[in-house]
């Protein structure tokens, strides 16, 4: 469900050209360690997980050089090492990217758009991205019905057992699944991971065939939801991902969806698009 990459030029040729320019311009302010430093983060752009060695054919840098930039960036949580030897971006890396999101002007943009959609159709919705295997919250707007869960910004729930992570896992690259799943790893006992990783698997399936994913009493026993992803066509990524929610008693989950999702889905894009 990603969208294709973005045409702009790649964030490792823009730091090398930058380096380079500064090298030639002898600008004494420059750090070049640094530099080269965020040049070995921006070489996962586009990429999972790199080698020792791709990530010197990359960069250009001297093995040395990147040996030590790699062991700088592990101890600090930007990089970590798989079981195979492989390197990925790590929580420092992907908190850091969720605060930069949440900061985004889309945030002030989509908050009297949420308003008047719950408003109109009497339910609640949030908006939310994924931070260390959770769903952080970060515009909400309350249903005038009484829902027994009152979540405000900055509240984290669930990614496998809400419509909102679900749907946000949905849409994420394969790279941003594997950072997810990660976490929940780390952070979950095996047998609920198990059980967390099924949930997601079932979800990407549900969102292929339908476009939305679904949580009936799962998060909470008396609280239906639907969510979809939000792209944003400023950073070409989904950067988000919408809910709409009501009390399980009022509806059937197939009516509920039938008559929401397509109005969710175009809240989503007028968020993404920056109307």
């Amino acid at each position: 469900m990603t969208k294709p990459l973005s045409t702009a030029i790649p964030l490792l040729d823009r730091i090398n050209s930058t380096l380079s320019q500064s090298k030639n311009d002898n600008d004494r302010q420059f750090v070049t360690a640094l530099g080269r430093g965020l040049t070995l983060l921006a070489a996962f752009e586009h990429h999972e997980r790199l080698t020792h060695q791709q990530l010197c054919q990359m960069t250009q840098l001297p093995k040395a050089t990147i040996t030590r930039l790699i062991h700088t960036l592990t101890t600090l949580g930007f990089l970590r090492t798989t079981e195979h030897g492989y390197y990925q971006l790590g929580s420092s890396a992907v908190r850091l990217s969720a605060t930069a999101w949440s900061r985004h002007d889309m945030i002030a943009a989509a908050a009297p758009l949420l308003r008047q959609f719950a408003s109109e159709n009497e339910v609640s919705v949030n908006l939310a991205t994924e931070v260390e295997g959770e769903m952080r919250y970060h515009a909400c707007c309350r249903s005038p019905a009484r829902l027994s869960v009152n979540l405000q910004v900055g509240s984290a729930v669930p990614v496998a057992y809400t419509a909102i992570g679900r749907a946000f896992y949905a849409v994420s690259s394969a790279t941003r699944q594997t950072m997810i799943n990660n976490n929940l790893q780390e952070h979950l006992p095996k047998d609920t991971f198990h059980s967390a990783q099924t949930a997601l698997e079932q979800a990407v399936e549900h969102y292929k065939k339908y476009g939305y994913t679904v949580s009936d009493g799962e998060f909470s026993i008396d609280i239906l939801a639907v969510a979809v992803g939000v792209y944003d066509v400023a950073t070409g990524q989904y950067a988000y991902s919408i809910n709409a929610s009501v009390p399980s008693a009022n509806w059937d989950a197939d009516d509920y969806a039938l008559m929401i999702v397509p109005k969710l889905q175009a809240l989503a894009k007028k968020i993404g698009n920056g109307d």
